[in-house]
């Protein structure tokens, strides 16, 4: 089990450029998916780049690195790359989604083997995710605790 860990870690050998350039590939089909998932409701987003970011990581570490250090989706791409870990708010909105997409699965089909494999795959999904460490928000910088640091002995006795 740990080697074949150490093996999917590792990627692609540095000579095997097809390779390479498959996973770039996918990563780029990832991430126009994502964006895609930004701008319409129901389809998610963090998934999306968290499926670039591993075929980055295998085809382009300066493309993972760039993913990384996204100001808005770096953090979570960040806290899932260390410790499989998700906001609450991701979800939240991750499991309501779902609910709506079994829901209109459910009342747009007249079988019930359509609604009832979807509801199954759906809840299986959704009860990963809930089952996954929760991230805390990072405080705002105002409110953040300021670190105070003792005077030297030699400055305490005045």
């Amino acid at each position: 089990h740990d080697r074949y860990r150490a093996s999917m870690s590792e990627g692609p050998t540095p000579g095997n450029a097809h390779a390479r350039r498959a996973y770039r590939v996918a990563g780029w089909a990832f991430v126009g998916i994502g964006t895609i998932g930004a701008l319409v409701p129901l389809l998610p987003t963090t998934c999306f780049l968290i499926l670039a970011l591993a075929c980055f990581t295998r085809g382009s570490p300066t493309l993972a690195a760039r993913l990384l250090a996204h100001p808005r989706f770096g953090p979570p791409l960040t806290a899932w790359q260390r410790s499989r870990a998700l906001s609450a708010r991701a979800k939240v909105l991750a499991v309501s989604g779902m609910a709506v997409a079994a829901t209109i699965v459910a009342v747009g089909n007249d079988g019930w083997m359509v609604p009832v494999g979807v509801g199954a795959t759906l809840l299986a999904v959704a009860s990963y995710l809930v089952t996954r460490p929760t991230t805390l928000p990072a405080a705002p910088l105002h409110t953040r605790s300021r670190c105070t640091i003792a005077p030297a002995p030699h400055q305490a006795a005045r």
